[in-house]
């Protein structure tokens, strides 16, 4: 590979950490949430404060855990605490971002990781929550990274595990949910999107190079806000692209 190519999954990455600010806080979820994290401290946010789910708390993590409970999320952390204690943190509005993947989502930013079809005699049962509905219901910014296609990006969710703005403006303080929170970027292999503040609905805010709003419209199951102005996302330079293989030297999500 030349020192200027980058695989879709380092491009993520890179859009990913970018978003993640100094100084702040961030429960991760498994696989690149993680490497998003690790990547935004070796670069321009070295003290932000990455929360795992088992309780770690602001390690020193070395190379990619292989999931939120691996020992190395602990490493030189500034507690090897307790889920009951991140829960905690969640609940009193200390955790700036929670950093999720998702199966699928609607339009409000709702998301689902439980299950396809009918809940009794279901197509595909999913891995469930986690402590995904807590972030997505606690933290005061969600970011969520995901595959894009029609069939993910939905008008309706068959099961609705975490909530995004549920049916629109008003609808997450309705539900008792904290003012403020919700929802605040969806990152996929063609875009990044926030959200409308009117109307609470998914919004393209930039595509990938090479990648254009038709490609993005088609592989959306519901109609997407398209403001008249569209970024593009940087690319990873080949420093960055070198970092990626520090954080997970077996190609367990970078790839080799």
């Amino acid at each position: 590979m030349k020192e200027t190519e980058y695989t879709p999954t380092e491009l993520l990455a890179w859009v990913a950490a970018r978003m993640l600010e100094d100084k702040r806080s961030v429960l991760v979820g498994t696989g690149l949430p993680i490497i998003a994290a690790m990547l935004a401290r070796r670069t321009h946010a070295p003290q932000l404060l990455i929360i795992f789910e088992a309780g770690g708390i602001g390690p020193q993590v070395p190379v990619l855990p292989i999931s939120v409970g691996d020992s190395r999320t602990f490493h030189r952390a500034a507690a090897a605490s307790s889920m009951h204690d991140v829960m905690s943190l969640l609940q009193n509005g200390y955790v700036d971002y929670g950093f999720l993947g998702a199966a699928a989502i609607d339009a409000y930013g709702n998301i689902n990781t439980t299950v396809f079809g009918d809940w009794k005699r279901p197509k595909a049962r999913l891995p469930g929550s986690g402590g995904a509905n807590d972030a997505g219901s606690l933290c005061w910014r969600t970011i969520i990274i995901m595959r894009q296609e029609r069939d993910r990006f939905v008008e309706e969710l068959p099961f609705r595990t975490t909530p995004g703005y549920l049916t629109g403006p008003g609808a997450r303080e309705a539900a008792g949910l904290p003012p403020g929170t919700g929802p605040y970027r969806v990152i996929t292999q063609l875009g990044v999107y926030g959200f409308d503040e009117d109307s609470c609905r998914m919004m393209l805010l930039a595509t990938h190079p090479g990648v254009s709003v038709s490609d993005v419209k088609a592989s959306s199951g519901f109609e997407l806000v398209i403001p008249k102005d569209v970024g593009t996302t940087e690319p990873p330079s080949a420093e960055i692209r070198r970092m990626l293989r520090e954080i997970d030297p077996a190609g367990l999500v970078i790839g080799k």
